[in-house]
């Protein structure tokens, strides 16, 4: 098929749910791919953080070939090797007690704030209190969590229960904390918000007041989880723990998966028949997932991670269009004197770069593995770009 016929195929029979790019993308190694017409691309999105060990990486082609060709699903009612191994690696990885793993971020979400409820049952607290500038996932009870008036309007009513916080405010949370409040829900970086990092002293204020009022706190790490921060989970970098912790994108590789990890004091929280999923745990994901878990949870790994982001930040800083970066790790948002975001983006496909956008800012999640060749390729590519605008 030429890309035309794709493009149109698509226009026909997809819901135009996305701003697509000009781009049909057939083959990718690490960080680069190439295109139906065999152009190459440096691509700085891995599938918005998804494929946190690059395109087609052997060993995790390997890991989920060998499972898929062994037995590709199992019916929940039965016990799955990849699926029990997999828990106990995230657990220990995470610092954490149990998993419930389902498909996605906002499933992930999901659970959470259902766990929150169930553990507020006992003294009728059902509130959950995010932060504004949040993004939680798109299902109706994960958009009423995403504290963003954009994404809510064309959808209302939505799920009640969520009262929204200023980042940075203890004392309004505070004020919040009324009894009727189950959960604090946060991300340590708010990707979609913009890639902007939560403070030190705020997150730890949060932990402290949460432990004062029986309020659960709950960290989404469906973006920032498994080594994108250049910690397995960002968390760990702040020396704060959260009581539930979800985790997506990144996990598996490129295939679908999505976790809620809880601690002990949550432990068996959810008795059979109130949460399930049908392809949760599925065990080709979880083959794909323990490779991810055993490569990325490496100290030197993390470490590598967290360098890399050091070389990218400083070498934007240098640039004269640039006005800030901000962010963790291989999770950076870029801030630029002129010229539109979403422009920048469409000239860098153009010349063969392909990155992302998070509100005013260009955002950057290459794979975790991405070679310094591939870096030093994509931001000659930025630069030139920048120039031209």
């Amino acid at each position: 098929m030429t890309f035309q016929q794709i493009k149109e195929q698509e226009q026909k029979y997809i819901i135009h749910t996305y701003g697509r790019v000009d781009v049909a993308l057939t083959k990718g190694r690490n960080a680069t791919a190439w295109d139906i017409d065999g152009r190459e691309y440096i691509d700085f999105t891995s599938g918005i953080g998804v494929n946190s060990l690059g395109y087609s990486d052997p060993g995790w082609a390997e890991a989920v070939s060998k499972q898929a060709g062994e037995i590709q699903h199992i019916c929940n009612y039965y016990y799955s090797p990849q699926n029990t191994a997999l828990a106990e690696e995230l657990c220990e990885a995470a610092g954490m007690a149990q998993a419930f793993f389902c498909n996605s971020g906002a499933e992930a979400n999901e659970c959470a704030i259902k766990i929150a409820r169930k553990y507020g049952e006992k003294r009728g607290a059902y509130k959950i209190v995010p932060l504004e500038n949040s993004f939680h996932g798109r299902t109706l009870t994960t958009l009423a969590a995403t504290g963003q008036e954009g994404f809510h309007k064309d959808f209302l009513p939505l799920t009640e229960g969520f009262v929204y916080a200023r980042s940075g405010d203890i004392e309004a949370v505070d004020a919040l904390l009324d009894g009727s409040v189950c959960a604090v829900m946060i991300e340590t970086v708010q990707g979609e918000g913009g890639v902007v990092p939560i403070a030190p002293e705020f997150l730890s204020g949060l932990r402290r007041l949460c432990d004062e009022r029986d309020v659960l706190l709950i960290i989404d790490e469906v973006q920032t989880g498994v080594g994108r921060t250049g910690h397995f989970y960002s968390y760990q970098g702040y020396g704060v723990c959260p009581d539930v912790v979800t985790s997506a994108k990144g996990l598996a590789g490129g295939l679908p998966i999505g976790t809620c990890l809880v601690t002990e004091k949550l432990r068996n929280i959810l008795k059979p028949g109130q949460q399930g999923s049908t392809f949760g745990g599925n065990p080709v994901a979880c083959a794909g997932a323990r490779e991810v878990v055993k490569r990325v949870s490496c100290p030197e790994f993390l470490q590598s991670v967290q360098e890399k982001g050091r070389i990218l930040t400083e070498r934007l800083e240098a640039l004269p269009q640039v006005e800030f970066v901000r962010g963790m790790g291989l999770m950076l948002g870029i801030k630029l004197k002129s010229g539109g975001a979403h422009d920048v983006l469409i000239k860098c496909a153009q010349h063969g770069l392909l990155v992302l956008t998070a509100k005013e800012l260009v955002r950057f999640l290459p794979p975790l593995t991405i070679s310094e060749n591939e870096i030093n390729r994509g931001l000659k590519i930025f630069a030139k770009v920048l120039e031209s605008i």
